[in-house]
């Protein structure tokens, strides 16, 4: 991750922006996370989350998991007054550069909301794919006709939440693809209808999204936008 870009999280810019850390978001997100390892008989003895953040997802795999051994990653020194948070729940977790770190191979690599925010993703997910036998990945859509249109939801999740490249479902999984990655399975997550924080605006929009989804899914979201991509892969 370049300088400029990292400076945002290693510096308390990100903090101000996001108090919260969006915790509120993370027993959604897991839910979605355990429905695709339980479709795929996927269970992981260790596994870890790069750019976990606050902690607070894998505080929630950790309800569902087990005896799995959880790490978490991520560079932002302000995640650590959450992480004190989780000391029940048995989570190693580990401040720095993860591409720089001697880590454990892994079972299962959970990255969730992250490559829209790294500078250079290709060259951050050639050098991760070695490291784990399976990937999760939760890819926000940004781009759409719509948020193209309008311009302000694009900006707003770049001032507001650091996302600098910005996905379609199918740039999503050509970028894994490019990156050495075979896609197992993907889903929509449905976030336009069931995420924790949608707005009003998404709300008001809800009636004409179903019709077009209703017609046909992936038009409709690259129409409209308002979804999530999961998508469970593995080194090619």
């Amino acid at each position: 991750m370049s300088d400029l870009i990292s400076k945002r999280y290693i510096e308390s810019d990100y903090l101000e922006e996001n108090p919260d850390w969006d915790i509120q978001d993370s027993p959604w997100k897991v839910n979605k996370v355990i429905t695709m390892l339980k479709k795929h008989t996927v269970e992981p003895n260790v596994a870890c989350e790069v750019g976990c953040g606050a902690g607070a997802c894998l505080a929630e795999l950790r309800k569902h998991l087990g005896d799995t051994k959880l790490y978490g990653y991520d560079i932002a020194p302000d995640a650590l007054k959450f992480w004190s948070d989780y000391e029940d729940a048995n989570i190693h977790f580990e401040l720095g550069d993860f591409l720089s770190m001697d880590t454990p191979y892994f079972d299962l690599m959970l990255m969730l909301d992250v490559l829209e925010h790294v500078a250079d993703p290709h060259n951050f997910l050639c050098q991760v794919r070695e490291r784990a036998d399976r990937f999760i990945f939760h890819f926000p859509l940004d781009l759409s006709a719509s948020s193209v249109l309008r311009e302000t939801p694009l900006l707003h999740v770049r001032r507001k939440v650091g996302h600098i490249h910005y996905f379609t479902k199918g740039l999503a999984l050509e970028l894994l693809d490019e990156c050495g990655f075979e896609v197992v399975d993907y889903q929509y997550t449905g976030a336009a209808f069931n995420a924790p924080q949608a707005t009003l605006k998404t709300r008001l929009v809800s009636l004409p999204r179903r019709l077009i989804y209703a017609l046909n899914k992936d038009i409709g979201v690259r129409l409209l936008g308002g979804e999530t991509l999961m998508v469970l892969a593995k080194p090619r």
